[in-house]
């Protein structure tokens, strides 16, 4: 007999994405990404960090003060390297699943590699201007976009 209780496909690229966020070093925000083609396969993923090369230790994590002692103007947002990471991959018609509604900035970048569909889990930033922009350029430019559905399934990991 067939098992019933197993993950829709939704449900587990969505947790790819969670699980990458897990790799981010912000204490306060943890971002993952995790990029599909049609075929259902995963192309990349991505969580937010500092740039390559730039460690960990020496890079700013907080998110208030004089701006270069901020996150902001170093932090690579996990959507952006999701996309950077998927090197020659062709990622035109995929679908993007992240953890947080992308920034305008990313939503850029995911307009510009022709992911046409945004499947995100939170929008806690939903009033800023950032997030009114990234909506109005998926809209103008045919990115579909929608919040995940949660469906209350729970799964355990032991490492």
């Amino acid at each position: 007999m067939k098992r019933k209780d197993y993950l829709s496909w939704d449900a587990y690229f969505m947790g790819i994405a969670l699980l990458s966020a897990q790799r981010s070093k912000d204490s306060n925000t943890q971002v993952g990404a995790c990029i599909v083609n049609q075929e259902k396969r995963i192309v990349s993923v991505g969580y937010n960090g500092m740039p390559t090369g730039c460690p960990d230790d020496e890079m700013p994590w907080e998110r208030e003060g004089e701006f270069l002692q901020t996150k902001y103007p170093f932090v690579c947002h996990a959507e952006l390297n999701a996309i950077l990471n998927s090197a020659s991959v062709n990622l035109r018609d995929c679908t993007l699943y992240v953890t947080l509604f992308p920034c305008n900035e990313c939503a850029k970048a995911i307009i510009q590699s022709g992911i046409r569909h945004v499947i995100y889990l939170e929008n806690k930033y939903s009033e800023s201007d950032s997030v009114k922009a990234s909506e109005r350029m998926f809209r103008l430019s045919g990115v579909e976009f929608e919040q995940y559905q949660k469906t209350g399934q729970e799964i355990n990991f032991k490492f």
